[in-house]
C-alpha cells in the first residue's frame, strides 16, 4: 500500500484537509474542539506526514495539537510549495486545490516530518521578535519626530512615545535573560556565544531563540538554513556571481552587525576579513563570507560544547556526518 500523506490549507477560520492518494477531501473549523476531533481522525489514518503552510501564525495550534497526538508533521515554506506548483503547471489556486498540492509535495518529495517545537523556545523566539519590533517603532517615532514641528502637542506625544518604548524595550530584554537564566542549556549556549569577541547579548539571544539547530547541524546544512551559503549561477561558459540568498532574515541581520564587529576587533576574523580584501574582494563579500565563517566557528562551539579560543577558531571544521535537509 502506497504511504499517506495529508495537506491541510490553513487559514483563521477554516482547515481543509486533502489526502493522497486517496483524494479524500473535508474541512474543519479551528476551534479547540474541532482541532482535537481533526487530530484524532488523522491519527487513525496513521498518515506519513502531514505537510502544513506556514502561515504567519495560524498554524500554530494544529502543529503543537498534531504533535501532541503523535502526529507526523512538517510546515513548509510557502515559496516551496509555490515552486513546486508552478513546475507541475499549475496557476489555479483555492483552499482545496492547496490542501491537495500539500499533500502531493509530501508524497512526491517524500518529506520527512519535523520534530516538534520546544514551547520554551518558541516563547523566547517571541520574546526577541516582540524586541525587533519594539526598536523598529522606535525607528519610525524618530524619523517622525526629526519632521515635526520643535514644539507643540504633536512634538511631546512622540517623545513620549519614543521613551515609552524605550522602557519597553528594556523591560523585554529583562524577560528574556530571566528565561534564559532560568534554562540551564540555554545559560551555558549564551555564555558561550558572548565568549566570541563580536556577539553581545543581542546576537546571542537571536541565536538561541531562531537558531535551535545550532550545533546540531554540519556547516554546510546551517549556512544553508541561516541563509549564508553562496548559491552558484553558472550556465555554460558563463560563471556568475554568487550571492546569498533565502534563510532566516533576522538571524543574518544580527549576524551581519556580529561580524561587522568581529572585522575589527576579533583577531581571527580580523585577520581573515582583510584577507579576503588584499586579495582583491569586495568588501561587502569579504563581510558576507566572515558572517559565514563565524556562524561555522559558533556552531562547531556549542557542538564541542568549548568556549572561545583562537585556537579552536582556527581548527578546520569537518562536517559531522552527512547533512540533514535545511528548509530556508
Amino acid at each position: 500500500m502506497s504511504a499517506i500523506h495529508i495537506g491541510i490549507d490553513v487559514s483563521k477560520r477554516s482547515l481543509v484537509v486533502a489526502v493522497h492518494p486517496s483524494g479524500d477531501r473535508w474541512t474543519s473549523d479551528t476551534t479547540a474542539a474541532a482541532v482535537a476531533a481533526l487530530v484524532t481522525r488523522l491519527a487513525g489514518l496513521a498518515p506519513r506526514v502531514v505537510v502544513i503552510e506556514a502561515t504567519g501564525g495560524y498554524e500554530r495550534a494544529l502543529v503543537a495539537a498534531l504533535a501532541a497526538g503523535e502526529v507526523p508533521v512538517a510546515v513548509m515554506n510557502p515559496r516551496q510549495i509555490r515552486a513546486f506548483a508552478q513546475a507541475l503547471g499549475r496557476t489555479a489556486k483555492t483552499d482545496a486545490i492547496d490542501a491537495g498540492l500539500l499533500a502531493e509535495f509530501g508524497a512526491r518529495l517524500d518529506i520527512a516530518p519535523q520534530p516538534p517545537a520546544d514551547p520554551a523556545t518558541q516563547a523566547l523566539a517571541a520574546l526577541v521578535a516582540r524586541r525587533r519590533q519594539l526598536l523598529e517603532m522606535i525607528g519610525m517615532e524618530r524619523g517622525r519626530l526629526e519632521h515635526a514641528p520643535p514644539t507643540g502637542p504633536l512634538t511631546r506625544d512622540l517623545r513620549r512615545h519614543i521613551r515609552w518604548l524605550e522602557r519597553r524595550v528594556i523591560d523585554v530584554d529583562d524577560e528574556i535573560g530571566t528565561s534564559i537564566a532560568a534554562h540551564p542549556t540555554w545559560r551555558i549556549h549564551d555564555e558561550l556565544l558572548q565568549s566570541v569577541p563580536g556577539i553581545g547579548p543581542a546576537t546571542a539571544r537571536t541565536l538561541l531563540a531562531e537558531v535551535p539547530e545550532l550545533g546540531h547541524l554540519d556547516r554546510r546544512a546551517i549556512a544553508a538554513l541561516v541563509g549564508v551559503a553562496p548559491i552558484n549561477c553558472d550556465s555554460g561558459q558563463h560563471r556568475g556571481q554568487r550571492h546569498i540568498w533565502g534563510g532566516r532574515r533576522s538571524v543574518r541581520t544580527a549576524l551581519y552587525m556580529a561580524a561587522l564587529v568581529a572585522s575589527r576587533y576579533n583577531p581571527t576574523l580580523r585577520a581573515f576579513y582583510h584577507r579576503l580584501c588584499a586579495a582583491g574582494k569586495p568588501k561587502k563579500l569579504a563581510l558576507v563570507a566572515t558572517m559565514r565563517k563565524l556562524l561555522t566557528i559558533v556552531n562547531a562551539m556549542l557542538r564541542q560544547q568549548t568556549p572561545w579560543t583562537a585556537q579552536v577558531a582556527s581548527t578546520p571544521v569537518s562536517p559531522a556526518g552527512p547533512a540533514r535537509a535545511a528548509t530556508v
